[in-house]
């Protein structure tokens, strides 16, 4: 992979409420707000929490956003069939599901280690007790489930949660994972009772995904996408979930990237990277520090989308995890927020 040269960054005033904070405990004689330890603080000696709202010059879309809220309502069980009360988890990619379905709350356990739910699932599920591969009689006991959720990886989760002895009178379902939205909702749906509120969650994104894209006049605006991980940077294709939607949104594509696979970034195809928009994301800390030296590079600050302040970040997780309604309509989200946006933050 060619090393990108970096540009010195260009010094930016920034001003947050933290800072005026601290500047008006200076003013009144009150003690400094750093400390050794490099967090800022109030003059009393509390933390202030602060939220990155941009990285490499670049600002983040949807930054500081409550995750708190990306599940929705409750939806109801079909006529006549029973309604799963405990739930059972034993992959976490079914978890966009249910949660899309509103059954945050019936889910009691997930067969997986700590730190195993996606964050944009929100502190209710991430809250929910990950009972570890091969769990125990008594955690599963605890969590009393009337209905586990498996899938084909995940068999000997579910032989290890049968195993216990536990699980008495617990409906047990596979479900398939899909990299097809649709069929991925319509199979936990079907899984818990609510074919009918599947459905009618598909009809529901599709159709506001429409709207976001006529009101937008989305098909007139052109969108790259970039992603860098710790090993390699790609300039995305159609086959990503991000890509996805966009598509259902109606947003256009730069004529290199129409193609379904993602091709590797290098300064022999950097113009291929170049549109109307550039949404560029970051798999974890090591394609932060990938993304950094190519965004701050001259190669990169010399196209389009850059010159004109017309780069923006979003959430890795979100628009390149398993496809899901949950985070697509945090995408869609991200389109009206930002779609006719730039990057200034000046």
């Amino acid at each position: 992979m060619h090393q990108f040269p970096r540009r010195l960054a260009r010094g930016r005033k920034s001003t947050t409420a933290a800072a005026l904070a601290c500047v008006a405990a200076l003013a009144v004689g009150l003690s400094a707000c750093g400390s050794d330890d490099g967090l800022l603080r109030t003059p009393d000696g509390s933390v202030i929490s602060t939220t990155t709202t941009r990285f490499a010059e670049v600002n983040i879309v949807g930054a500081g956003r409550d995750f708190s809220r990306t599940c929705l309502a409750p939806t109801a069980v079909d006529p006549g069939r029973t309604d799963p009360k405990r739930i059972v988890v034993t992959d976490p990619a079914l978890l966009d599901g249910l949660c899309a379905l509103g059954l945050g709350p019936q889910v009691r356990a997930i067969t997986a280690a700590p730190g195993s739910v996606p964050e944009y699932l929100g502190p209710q599920l991430a809250a929910v007790p990950a009972i570890g591969d091969t769990p125990g009689a008594a955690a599963v006991r605890k969590a009393a489930p009337d209905l586990v959720l498996s899938t084909p990886g995940t068999a000997k989760s579910l032989d290890a949660l049968t195993a216990t002895g536990a699980l008495g009178d617990a409906r047990t379902t596979v479900v398939e994972p899909s990299d097809d939205w649709k069929a991925s909702l319509l199979g936990v749906a079907s899984a818990t009772n609510r074919s009918v509120a599947g459905q009618q969650r598909v009809d529901e994104f599709i159709a506001e995904a429409t709207r976001v894209g006529r009101v937008m006049d989305a098909s007139h605006s052109q969108v790259s996408l970039v992603r860098f991980t710790p090993d390699e940077s790609f300039i995305e294709g159609t086959s990503s979930f991000g890509a996805q939607v966009m598509s259902l949104v109606g947003v256009s594509r730069p004529a290199p990237q129409r193609t379904p696979d993602a091709v590797p970034l290098t300064d022999a195809n950097m113009a291929d990277a170049d549109a109307d928009l550039i949404y560029v994301s970051y798999e974890g800390q090591g394609g932060r520090d990938r993304g950094k030296d190519v965004v701050l590079s001259d190669e990169w600050l010399n196209l389009g989308a850059p010159t004109w302040k017309r780069v923006l970040s979003v959430n890795d997780d979100v628009w390149y995890g398993r496809p899901g309604v949950a985070a697509g309509w945090l995408i869609v989200n991200d389109l009206k927020e930002s779609l006719n946006s730039s990057s200034s933050g000046d």
